[in-house]
Formats: C-alpha cells, sequence, structure tokens
C-alpha cells in the first residue's frame, strides 16, 4: 500500500481532523507502542499500520 493510499483511507473511514489526530495522538501496542505517524516514520508499512488502526477502533474486517 502507498503511503497516499493509507491516508485516503485514514481520512476515508475517519474524517480528515479525526484522523489526523489519531494519526499522533494514538498509541498503537501492536505497531511497537508507537503512535501511526511514528510507525510509518520508522519504517512500518502503511499497510501495518492501517490494520493497527482498523483493529483498535473496530472497523469491519472486510474493510481493512
Amino acid at each position: 500500500m502507498r503511503l497516499t493510499e493509507f491516508h485516503e483511507l485514514v481520512t476515508g473511514r475517519f474524517g480528515a481532523a479525526r484522523g489526523a489526530s489519531m494519526l499522533v495522538d494514538h498509541v498503537l501496542s501492536s505497531v511497537g507502542g508507537r503512535t501511526a505517524a511514528q510507525a510509518i516514520e520508522d519504517g512500518v508499512e502503511p499497510r501495518d499500520v492501517w490494520r493497527a488502526l482498523c483493529a483498535d477502533f473496530d472497523v469491519p474486517r472486510e474493510q481493512w
């Protein structure tokens, strides 16, 4: 998954303001206790970060 697609998915699912906040405020235990933004900056694949967000926010699995 490209980073552009990741950001489109986050915005589409959570909205622009909430999505932007989630990327820097919500800590994802499944990517080493980092925020989504930190994980991506550290080289974690955007697809893995998207899946972690989906799991934490109860997004239906078919939308992952």
